[in-house]
């Protein structure tokens, strides 16, 4: 049986999941590869020699078969599956996408994390890093669902790392500025792949996925009495939510 410490990533069957699970991997981790696509996540385990795990965050039921695959000992849990939905203004939004975008970005993080705190705990030195966004901390028009939604996951590990303080586990906000991955945006607007491909135009060298994953990596990489509260992570080009230098 392996002794490789255990890590937990959702939301791994592409983008910033797939290669975070990559980089805990070349870190030395057994990495359980979480996500709704089975035949993405059974690849990737593959690949990194990890453990597929079919997994929709929004269903306790399936969270309680994740937590039962991880086992007695967890030491990291990247809560990555998340997505925006729409960017239409409040006046016409839909609230069926904010509902679903609450679920996934909020409701997700919740029934993960319970599920998996006591192997976090057993482990004697967990650590709990959640994917925001830099849209968890700024509001741009269009992106009221979006936004409410990262900022209550964000609140979310804020309030855990209180609740939790004497415990030996560690709470990490990773926020994103853009990062081009291959389906963000496509989700985002229902496969408008020109609509997505607009997101992008112009911008000099965004961040891609793997960006993101060398900075949690490096996180998880800490001495354990040492905690990365916050780690925003924007390309050169993003000044801002509303600021971004094309050509």
């Amino acid at each position: 049986m392996s002794t490789a410490p255990v890590a937990v990533v959702t939301g791994a069957s592409s983008g910033i999941g797939a290669a975070t699970a990559r980089a805990l991997s070349r870190d030395g981790y057994r990495v359980v590869c979480a996500a709704r696509r089975e035949e993405r996540i059974v690849a990737l385990a593959d690949e990194i020699g990890g453990v597929a795990v079919t997994c929709d965050v929004t269903d306790p039921a399936s969270v309680a078969e994740l937590a039962e695959a991880v086992g007695p000992e967890l030491a990291v849990l990247v809560n990555n599956a998340g997505g925006a939905f729409g960017l239409e203004p409040i006046e016409s939004a839909d609230p069926a996408l904010w509902r679903r975008m609450y679920d996934v970005n909020v409701l997700g993080v919740l029934h993960v994390t319970q599920a998996l705190l006591p192997a976090l705990r057993a482990s004697g030195d967990g650590l709990v890093v959640t994917v925001t966004s830099t849209a968890a901390r700024n509001a741009y028009e269009g992106g009221a669902g979006y936004t409410a939604a990262k900022h209550g996951a964000r609140m979310v590990s804020e309030t855990l790392r209180l609740e939790l303080c004497g415990e030996p586990i560690r709470i990490t906000d990773v926020a994103p500025g853009m990062v081009h991955t291959e389906e963000f945006s496509t989700v985002r607007f229902g496969g408008d792949q020109e609509r997505a491909d607009a997101v992008y135009a112009g911008v000099p060298d965004p961040l891609v996925a793997e960006d993101v994953a060398e900075a949690i990596a490096w996180v998880a990489s800490r001495p354990a009495h040492v905690n990365i509260d916050e780690l925003v992570i924007k390309p050169r080009a993003q000044a801002a939510q509303h600021k971004v230098h094309r050509i």
